[in-house]
C-alpha cells in the first residue's frame, strides 16, 4: 500500500484517494494529489457569498440583540470599515450609537 501524504488542512493521516483527489475524511479537504501549495485561509463571505476584506462597508441583514444589555443593532444597519478577525465572531467593528463590537459574517451582506 503506497503512503499517502497528511491533510494539509487538520494533518490528519486517514487521507484516501479518490481518482486523482485526496480525500480527508475528518475535516472533508479535498486536494490534488500533486498539488503542493500552501492552503488558502479561508475568505470571510458575508450570507450572500461575496468575499469581505479589510475596509469593507455592511449592512446588517437581522435585527441582533447586543448581549448584556438593551440595545439593539436594526435591520439595515450600515457598518464602515470592517475589520476581519479570527474566530466565531469574524467581523470587529464600531456601530454608531451602539460602540466597538464583533459580527457574525453570516448576519451580514456587502454594502
Amino acid at each position: 500500500m503506497s503512503e499517502l501524504p497528511p491533510c494539509p488542512q487538520c494533518s490528519s493521516t486517514y487521507t484516501y484517494a479518490d481518482g486523482s483527489q485526496l480525500i480527508c475524511p475528518e475535516c472533508g479537504h479535498e486536494w490534488r494529489a500533486n498539488d503542493t501549495s500552501e492552503p488558502t485561509a479561508a475568505a470571510v463571505r458575508d450570507a450572500h457569498g461575496n468575499p469581505l476584506q479589510d475596509g469593507d462597508s455592511v449592512t446588517v441583514i437581522k435585527d441582533l440583540k447586543v448581549k448584556g444589555s438593551s440595545l439593539v443593532v436594526k435591520i439595515g444597519t450600515k457598518v464602515k470599515n470592517i475589520r476581519l478577525i479570527d474566530g466565531d465572531h469574524d467581523i470587529d467593528c464600531k456601530i454608531d450609537g451602539i460602540g466597538a463590537m464583533q459580527l457574525k459574517s453570516e448576519f451580514v451582506k456587502k454594502a
